[in-house]
């Protein structure tokens, strides 16, 4: 009797789960199911980091701190800190920063031999927020360039201008997708010789309708003709009290629409949950992919329990309805 009693309570409070899931929009998952991030040795920290492979073999990361924070590995597994990449200042950052050092959010790629980076400068809970660009042809620290704004927001805009990424399409264009709570995430089209905007589009990708509006973070990967958003939803920076979570919809389209595994447009709220806090594993997110031979790989930060932000890689594979799953 009373074990069957248990099973009774046991599958009315699932069945509640699944309503509250259904009517405040969150993913219910097994975070059982979820890999913990596979082996990172060396400079471990990271927050909001990006990374590319260079073109002679290794890798470069870059992640939010003063100046921007570099790091090289040869094998994707031990990284060691390789400076900053503006180390003397970023003075036509200062009136977005309220003083602060950090740049954040950085968006790495290579492209007509030269790296470029897009980053993003702001202050917490602001949208008075601008993204630059940069380049350098080796990407060492002391070598970037700026090259001026890209997009900059106000604290009427609606939209908050910080987490960009660049996405360039088979046929050669160049669109960056950024983007944080207040109307969600942004796409502009940019001018492939110079960067910068080509015209005064604005598209919406991606809402979140609840839990104070919190997406941020995109990044857009091509692959056998979808564009895959991949997206950060809940709360970033709290240590282990951290509920960041990646999810990701997908387009045959790169200015959308975008909707997840079962149908609902990313501008409704929709979004698959593909990881999300498990085990020692606390908000992992600000998602960036990136193809390193046949694997996919998936970077990403996450918080120990001691709070304290780190790497995390793993690699993603493609179900049988072509939906990237983490392992």
């Amino acid at each position: 009797m009373r074990a069957r009693l248990r099973r009774t309570l046991l599958a009315g409070m699932t069945g509640l789960l699944a309503v509250a899931a259904s009517v405040y929009g969150f993913k219910m998952a097994d975070a059982a199911t979820y890999p913990n991030p596979g082996v990172v040795t060396g400079s471990t920290f990271a927050h909001d980091p990006t990374m590319v492979k260079r073109p002679a073999g290794g890798y470069l990361l870059a992640y939010t701190a003063p100046g921007i924070g570099l790091k090289t590995s040869t094998d994707r597994t031990r990284f060691t800190d390789a400076g900053k990449a503006f180390p003397n200042g970023t003075p036509w950052a200062d009136p977005y920063t309220n003083g602060d050092t950090n740049l954040w959010a950085p968006d790495i790629s290579y492209h007509g031999g030269k790296y470029l980076m897009y980053y993003s400068a702001s202050s917490f809970g602001s949208s008075k927020s601008a993204i630059f660009l940069a380049g350098s042809t080796t990407g060492a620290a002391g070598t970037w360039t700026d090259y001026g704004k890209v997009v900059e927001s106000t604290t009427t805009s609606g939209y908050n201008a910080i987490d960009p990424n660049l996405t360039v399409t088979p046929s050669g264009d160049w669109y960056l997708s950024f983007g944080s709570f207040w109307s969600g995430i942004k796409m502009i089209k940019l001018n492939p010789s110079t960067g910068k905007r080509a015209d005064s589009t604005i598209h919406n990708i991606a809402e979140r309708l609840v839990n104070s509006k919190s997406v941020e973070a995109p990044h857009i990967y091509y692959r056998g003709g979808y564009y895959y958003l991949f997206v950060a939803f809940d709360f970033c920076c709290k240590g282990a009290s951290s509920t960041y979570r990646t999810m990701v919809g997908r387009s045959k389209s790169i200015t959308g629409p975008y909707v997840d595994r079962a149908g609902t447009a990313m501008t409704a709220g929709g979004g698959t949950e593909i990881l999300a806090s498990h085990d020692a594993v606390h908000g992992p997110g600000h998602p960036a992919v990136f193809a390193d031979g046949a694997q996919d790989v998936l970077v990403y930060h996450y918080y120990t329990a001691a709070g304290d932000a780190r790497l995390g890689i793993n690699l993603l594979r493609w179900d049988s309805a072509a939906w990237p799953v983490v392992y």
